[in-house]
């Protein structure tokens, strides 16, 4: 071992040792071990600890690491008892889940879940260092959704089983990133997907010796019928990243990072579980549930259309208890010599900007995942001030000069007017969405318009049919990530998303379809599956019915056909045999509520962010666009500005 190495491994050890150094002795210090990119420190007095909260906060600024304080097992409050005191101590008025209690040994922590669960937290956190100081148990503790939430009730008691499994796992984790390695001499990133292109996003970052993935995508249309990436099935491998082409094995990748759920950047990552990586995967809290919900719609609509996916609930399983959640702007250590922050990027719910600082000072990456610098009901508006920032890694799906959003409230009152229309015809009016984020966009506006204004009375009910109710659960589960005004009605109880204008579908679909004029906000986006399709079937031969397109349709999906004025199409009936479905109904396209920036937006960002990027290199776009926005922001801010093809290796030191 090299003197530098020893070195390394003497301070990694010395963290440990300044730690116990630094507890008081009245707190009964057991041992302090690495926990993923966290510490964890082991007691047996821990209401001395929390008695004092300067104790952590001290220690913690010292080895700039996130602490995190347990009890020793045999301090821990039997669990029944432990049961009725935390009953006892949590307010009524929090609305706790009393049989959502869940004791975790392996962490000395009880999972508490509430409806208020700042009541549980209590003022200055008073009620959770009440129950830590009569119990022992460090609680941990969840916002109930305020809508039914599979996915959210599926991912906490996964967790809760997977303890044993994720202890291990974690305390891996923390060895690996606290590794003895030497300083790196060199920086470079492989643009792997998603460059010159939408679709497939995955972006190697490698120094010397570390190697992460940000994002690891699908295209959005893979052929999956017999897919296998690891075979040359010519256009087939146009849908996978190039990893086979990166001159790196799977067991190489040190961590895997992501930027949001959506499957174009996270759809690949449960076939590299499939093929035995063992790393973290770093998400963000919503973005962990978020692509729980995407994932297993995927595997059931393959299923479901005769196709084989590229993997199965076992890989997504593994995929989701290997994650390892941060907050915005929460400083992370991804290997020893990276340091991860995740921004806010306004696109969808938990969405985020990825900032990586490399070395002490080396060199600092921001990367856009798919970005939102302007207005919408749901989301504040991307971060733009960051620490350091060397390069800018910048989306380009809306690049060109000419790619200019119509005004957002041009567009609202043109959606509710053509809905108006429609209705008040004696038609019904059918929505295809994608669940996240584009639903409960569209459903704020209506709620905004509908419930709000007498001028925009509606007599007709609006419908929530498919995924869409599941995704708007989700958001109940984490109004912190939302507007603020969005967060004051979520936590007083009144969730948009409830609103009385809304009705969920129940029952038989023909009732709907056989009933009066109706709104119909329905999954299936681009109508290549869903609920959308279903409805459309039945309502695509009556011309007063109007589809309304609120977003983008792919070239070869069958929104787009229809967008084009497809008067015939063969799709399969209820008895799974293919039939002609005559077209009459109107088919409309409203614009204005993309969650990706327009050209505006996008320079905007660039002449916004802090301090300014010396480079900025575009992707997740048409080759033209992300050209166009290179080049212009270069000649813009007097910096270089570049568009990677895939394969194109970037050296930054």
């Amino acid at each position: 071992m090299s003197e530098e190495q020893k070195e390394k491994q003497d301070n990694a050890k010395n963290i440990l040792q300044t730690i116990e150094e630094l507890i008081p002795k009245d707190a009964g210090f057991i041992k302090a071990e690495y926990e993923g990119p966290d510490i964890a420190i082991y007691v047996r007095d821990i209401a001395y600890i929390f008695s004092d909260e300067n104790i952590v906060k001290s220690i913690s600024a010292t080895v700039k690491k996130k602490l995190i304080i347990r009890s020793e097992n045999t301090k821990l409050m039997d669990p029944e008892t432990a049961k009725q005191k935390i009953i006892e101590i949590v307010p009524k008025e929090a609305v706790l889940n009393e049989e959502g209690i869940r004791f975790v040994p392996e962490f000395s922590e009880v999972f508490l879940e509430a409806l208020k669960p700042g009541l549980v937290i209590g003022k200055g956190g008073m009620t959770l260092k009440r129950i830590v100081i009569e119990t022992k148990w460090v609680p941990r503790v969840f916002r109930t959704p305020t809508m039914n939430s599979d996915i959210i009730k599926g991912v906490r008691q996964m967790l809760l089983q997977e303890s044993p499994f994720r202890k291990k796992f974690l305390t891996a984790v923390g060895k690996k990133i606290n590794k003895p390695i030497m300083k790196s001499e060199w920086i470079k990133a492989t643009a792997l997907g998603g460059f010159r292109e939408v679709g497939r996003s995955s972006l190697l970052l490698e120094t010397n010796h570390s190697k992460i993935l940000i994002d690891c995508g699908l295209s959005p249309e893979p052929s999956v019928k017999g897919s296998d990436a690891n075979k040359d099935n010519g256009d087939q491998n146009k849908a996978f990243p190039y990893l086979a082409q990166a001159n790196i094995t799977i067991n190489d990748i040190d961590a895997i990072i992501l930027t949001h759920a959506h499957m174009d950047h996270s759809g690949f990552v449960p076939y590299l579980f499939k093929f035995g990586y063992e790393g973290p995967v770093y998400c963000t809290p919503p973005t962990r549930d978020i692509i729980a919900l995407l994932h297993f719609d995927y595997l059931k609509l393959v299923q479901r259309s005769g196709g084989t996916p590229l993997y199965d609930e076992k890989d997504v399983r593994k995929m989701l208890s290997h994650m390892i959640t941060r907050d915005y702007h929460e400083v992370t250590n991804v290997t020893d010599e990276i340091k991860l922050t995740y921004h806010n990027a306004g696109h969808i719910l938990g969405s985020a900007t990825v900032h990586l600082h490399i070395g002490e000072g080396m060199y600092n990456i921001v990367h856009s995942g798919d970005l939102k610098f302007g207005f919408t009901r749901l989301l504040d508006p991307a971060d733009t001030k960051y620490p350091r920032i060397d390069s800018l890694f910048l989306e380009s799906t809306n690049g060109l000069q000419s790619d200019i959003s119509v005004n957002r409230q041009d567009a609202e009152v043109n959606l509710v007017n053509t809905i108006k229309r429609a209705v008040d015809s004696g038609g019904k009016v059918l929505i295809p969405l994608f669940a996240i984020g584009r639903s409960q966009e569209i459903m704020l506006v209506l709620e905004a318009f509908f419930a709000n204004n007498p001028k925009y009375k509606l007599d007709a009910p609006v419908y929530l049919d498919g995924m869409l109710l599941e995704a708007s659960a989700i958001h109940t589960a984490y109004p912190e990530y939302l507007k603020l005004n969005l967060q004051h009605r979520i936590l007083s109880n009144r969730s948009p998303f409830e609103s009385e204008i809304f009705e969920v579908a129940k029952g038989e679909r023909s009732e709907i379809v056989d009933k009066g004029p109706a709104v119909i906000l329905a999954s299936g986006g681009m109508m290549n599956g869903g609920v959308s399709v279903e409805y459309f079937k039945a309502l695509c031969d009556d011309a007063r019915n109007t589809l309304l397109f609120v977003g983008y349709n792919s070239a070869a999906s069958l929104g787009r056909r229809l967008q084009s004025g497809l008067k015939e199409i063969p799709l399969p009936d209820e008895n799974g045999k293919l039939h002609n479905f005559k077209v009459d109904m109107q088919v409309q396209n409203i614009e204005g509520f993309s969650g990706h920036s327009d050209r505006r937006q996008l320079m905007s960002f660039a002449e916004n962010i802090r301090p300014t990027p010396k480079k900025v290199f575009t992707m997740h776009g048409e080759e033209s666009k992300c050209e166009d926005l290179a080049r212009s922001i270069g000649q813009r801010l007097h910096i270089e500005g570049r568009a990677p093809m895939n394969l194109d290796t970037i050296r930054f030191k």
